[in-house]
């Protein structure tokens, strides 16, 4: 299913972004991925990396030109990403959706559902979605690459 079939069935808006938009995410994942690394609870550091890999997502959404509607707002957000990448990321969805569950879990249930190898798994794997993302936004909306500081 297209994303334009998602905005069609009430799951994403049509947005609009900017190079600014973008910059602004990136610069949050960049702090996301330098915190996860700190020296916090693995659950933290797990929550924290899951952020820096939502945002991610969130990035290509915006480029894509959609952004999720409320209900279900991580789920579709990372379930785009091979809608959006191609079918060699469609196993990453599950592994993604594994770690929303965990992350709720470990945020509003219960202590010590990560572990720090869970959290160093996440944090790599964010490291790897981040440089195909770049690689993504060069090739198709370069007009939305982060400026280097």
């Amino acid at each position: 299913m297209s994303l334009k079939q998602w905005a069609e069935n009430g799951w994403l808006r049509p947005h609009k972004t900017s190079a600014q938009e973008i910059s602004n995410l990136f610069e949050i994942v960049e702090r996301d991925l330098r915190d996860a690394e700190g020296n916090v609870s693995p659950d933290w550091q797990f929550g924290i990396a899951y952020n820096a890999t939502l945002k991610l997502c969130t990035i290509l959404l915006y480029a894509s030109g959609y952004r999720p509607e409320k209900n279900m707002a991580h789920y579709r957000t990372l379930q785009a990403l091979p809608e959006i990448l191609g079918d060699k990321f469609k196993k990453d969805t599950d592994y993604l959706d594994a770690c929303r569950i965990k992350r709720n879990s470990v945020e509003y249930d219960f202590v010590g559902g990560a572990t720090a190898a869970d959290a160093k798994e996440l944090i790599q794997y964010a490291l790897e979605l981040r440089e195909n993302i770049l690689n993504w936004l060069k090739k198709s909306h370069p007009n939305l690459l982060p400026k280097k500081k």
